[in-house]
């Protein structure tokens, strides 16, 4: 494992946390990761494939518009619809650290009304 600088931090604890999910979470070639990623303004979710080392599909919420909380919802649904794409129904969810709350959860509960499993 990486070693983690500011772990006093609060976005070292989150990545501290991450690593400790990651240990028991890894997408495979039939149930890729469903990884979100958020930063202040956007946010981002991307499938990936840990054992070939490939991300399958991305996506973010820079083009979309609305508040921000709108804007995960959709982009947990254009993230299903791309792995429907890909031929993936079913994904695991790593939420990378941060609460299952918020802009978190819609991307999960948009991805949910698409028609993914998790």
């Amino acid at each position: 494992m990486a070693r983690i600088r500011g772990l006093r931090s609060r976005e070292g604890r989150r990545l501290r946390r991450h690593q400790r999910v990651r240990k028991k979470v890894s997408g495979t070639a039939e149930r890729p990761r469903l990884v979100v990623h958020r930063s202040l303004k956007h946010i981002y979710a991307q499938l990936v494939d840990d054992g070939a080392q490939r991300t399958i599909a991305t996506v973010s919420d820079q083009a979309l518009e609305g508040k921000k909380s709108e804007r995960s919802v959709e982009v947990g649904k254009l993230i299903a619809r791309k792995a429907k794409e890909a031929g993936f129904t079913k994904v695991v969810f790593d939420r990378s650290g941060y609460k299952y709350h918020g802009r978190v959860k819609g991307v999960a509960d948009g991805a949910r009304e698409a028609g993914l499993e998790f």
